[in-house]
């Protein structure tokens, strides 16, 4: 797993020996917050496209089929729904 680690950016701190300096409050609230508009922005450019949005926009009113079969089965005597008389 260290190639992983090598390979993507992440082991070179861990081979050199130093490690992160843990995060303060304020900078931890800063870049948490710098994330969430990272993904705001993703999200806008995503939801841009016409398709995309007229999709959304409509999938309250789109088809779906019926539902098959019924919660009573074959066999199944201590259903409430059964009104065939036991034998």
């Amino acid at each position: 797993m260290s190639f992983l680690r090598r390979m993507f950016g992440g082991g070179a701190d861990e081979a050199e020996g130093t490690a992160r300096a843990p995060l303060d409050s304020a900078e931890a609230a800063a870049e948490e917050a710098e994330h969430e508009r990272a993904l705001l922005r993703e999200e806008a450019v995503r939801l841009s496209d016409e398709l995309l949005a007229r999709q959304m926009r409509y999938a309250d009113r789109s088809w779906t089929p019926p539902a098959q079969g019924a919660s009573r089965r074959a066999g199944d005597t201590q259903h409430p729904d059964n009104t065939e008389p036991d034998e």
